[in-house]
């Protein structure tokens, strides 16, 4: 039972923590929160700490920590004072893959702003003639998906 002697049931956490109670079951299934007492009715009795848990596991969602991760960050959290060395080693490891991300994500804006200047140019080539295909659609070794660059 909570130190504080306040309680509350699912509803009030999902209200209090914008989580679906299926996602609060969720990670409960996934011991991302330990499984709360029950009341006499059976019903799940949660706490601030959990509402507090369930907060910080969503703000380490919302920064891309996986599941696995969130659950070593939350075992450090809980366990060690001196964690900040392992933390960091976490975060710069996320932060190398956002870069990643991002330059895969450039990459792929590059591609397609030409596919779209090739979509753009294909009615001033055609003067006339019979349609191409979209030169987007081609196959990339197709010759006429080349004649629009």
């Amino acid at each position: 039972m909570p130190s504080n002697g306040h309680s509350m049931h699912i509803g009030d956490v999902s209200k209090q923590t914008n989580l679906s109670v299926d996602a609060i079951r969720f990670y409960e299934r996934n011991t991302l929160l330990p499984k709360p007492p029950r009341s006499a009715g059976h019903f799940r009795l949660y706490t601030d700490g959990d509402v507090t848990r369930l907060k910080f596991v969503r703000k380490m969602q919302s920064l891309g920590f996986s599941l696995r991760e969130i659950r070593q960050i939350l075992h450090l959290r809980e366990n060690r004072l001196d964690a900040c060395q392992e933390v960091s080693k976490l975060v710069k490891t996320k932060l190398e893959e956002v870069r990643v991300k991002i330059r895969d994500l450039r990459n792929l804006e590059q591609e397609l702003a030409r596919g779209l200047r090739k979509c753009n140019a294909e009615p001033k080539h055609r003067n006339g003639r019979t349609p191409r295909i979209c030169p987007v659609l081609a196959v990339p070794d197709d010759k006429r998906s080349r004649e629009c660059e």
